[in-house]
């Protein structure tokens, strides 16, 4: 039986019964480790291999997503004229073998900065066709009244593998040297298209019937930018976005250059902030059952992070996490809640378009701060930048405030 006459799970239907969507899941399992691996070992590579400079690390961490503002909005509408599960596949096959190129021009001497800057650019492409695809077939596999749990279980895989894949990354790291942790990122991606080789062919999308290329994106711009809820949404994501990319970007400097600390130090740091992930989209879902949508999205707990431009070594760091860990709690949260909504209020033929907008948006914002943070720490210091980031995310939750979203009561 193809998908496209698979009868659409019940509202009582776990996601779990979906074997396309197990099949997904364990892809997605192992490219979130070789992401998150790999987000480990690319700044220290270049600190410790080729002595980058705070402001290169901060190009590095933008390049990484700015092809979401290059090619985000497009990749949307293509994503919506092609079958899914080809490009899923094809994208986890170039950063596989981007990925590896590294270690071995490490290895064999031939390593640069250059070269790095195009395997970070060139990566990113492909995740934008990555995590566009994987979010628009979603609501396919599982059914609308199954995307609350299964965003909830996604999500947790997502900061699981931030927990695992982070401090694995640093252990490996601290081990094996950084080429050995990007050698294990290339083989997680080869391990997650091969694994998307048993997810049964998606259906042939509609015929686009004509309709140029930019006015199928006008027409999904228009969709978010004139929903006022999913508006809200963009805004407030992008702001966590923004400030925890200022933040993210300059801590490999913080950790190595001026703390001294290891590199499995900053993996575990990073790795407090994948347990809240986790903490967050497991509660997602209860939250809002009993206190609304809108009140779970009001929630704040990302004043926390103020606490992170105070890290330094003893008490200090512990302090620092904790902040860490309650502030990206509240982001896990958001990232269930919000993601499960936007995908109800978005009918199917537009959803590629929609989750591009997104992405456009909320990983644009952290190609922007990104950039911004090594630029702020060149001009004023480390500590100012991190300020700077922790305030963003401490107002990140505005949006919602002052939009119909805090009063919603359900997902639907």
């Amino acid at each position: 039986m193809t998908l496209a006459t698979r009868p659409a799970p019940t509202p009582a239907d776990s996601p779990w019964r979906s074997r396309d969507f197990r099949v997904l899941f364990g892809a997605t399992t192992l490219n979130q480790f070789a992401t998150n691996t790999g987000h480990v070992a690319v700044p220290l590579l270049a600190l410790t291999a080729l002595d980058a400079s705070a402001a290169q690390v901060g190009t590095l961490a933008a390049l990484s997503t700015v092809a979401f503002l290059l090619i985000g909005l497009p990749a949307g509408a293509w994503v919506d004229r092609l079958r899914t599960r080809r490009v899923l596949i094809a994208a986890d096959l170039a950063r596989a073998v981007l990925f590896a190129s590294l270690p071995l021009a490490w290895w064999l001497g031939g390593l640069t900065l250059t070269q790095l800057y195009a395997v970070v650019l060139l990566t990113g492409c492909a995740t934008v066709f990555s995590d566009v695809g994987a979010q628009s077939v979603l609501p396919q596999l599982v059914g609308r009244a199954g995307l609350v749990r299964a965003n909830a279980a996604v999500v947790t895989l997502m900061a699981t593998a931030n927990i695992a894949g982070r401090g694995a990354g640093g252990a490996l790291i601290a081990i094996l040297t950084a080429p050995v942790a990007l050698a294990c990122s290339a083989l997680g991606y080869l391990g997650s298209a091969l694994r998307l080789l048993r997810i049964r062919p998606t259906p042939a999308p509609a015929a686009p019937g004509g309709t140029p290329l930019l006015a199928q994106i006008k027409e999904g711009l228009r969709h978010v930018l004139g929903h006022p809820e999913l508006r809200a949404l963009a805004l407030a994501a992008g702001l966590n976005n923004l400030g925890g990319a200022v933040v993210n970007a300059m801590l490999p400097v913080l950790f190595v250059r001026e703390l001294g600390l290891s590199a499995a130090a900053l993996g575990l740091f990073w790795a407090a902030g994948g347990a809240g992930l986790l903490l967050g989209a497991r509660l997602a879902r209860p939250f809002a059952a009993r206190a609304g949508y809108g009140r779970a999205l009001l929630l704040s707990l990302t004043p926390a992070a103020l606490l992170v431009p105070l890290l330094d070594r003893g008490p200090w760091l512990w302090l620092a996490g904790a902040g860490w860990l309650l502030a990206m709690m509240k982001i896990g949260s958001d990232n269930v809640l919000g993601v499960s909504l936007r995908q109800a209020l978005t009918p199917d033929p537009l959803l590629g378009r929609m989750n591009a907008t997104f992405r456009c948006v909320l990983t644009g914002a952290l190609a922007l701060g990104a950039a911004a943070s090594g630029l702020l720490a060149e001009v004023t210091t480390l500590r100012t930048t991190l300020w700077a980031g922790a305030g963003v995310l401490a107002l990140s939750w505005l949006p919602v405030l002052l939009s119909p979203l805090r009063t919603r009561r359900t997902g639907a």
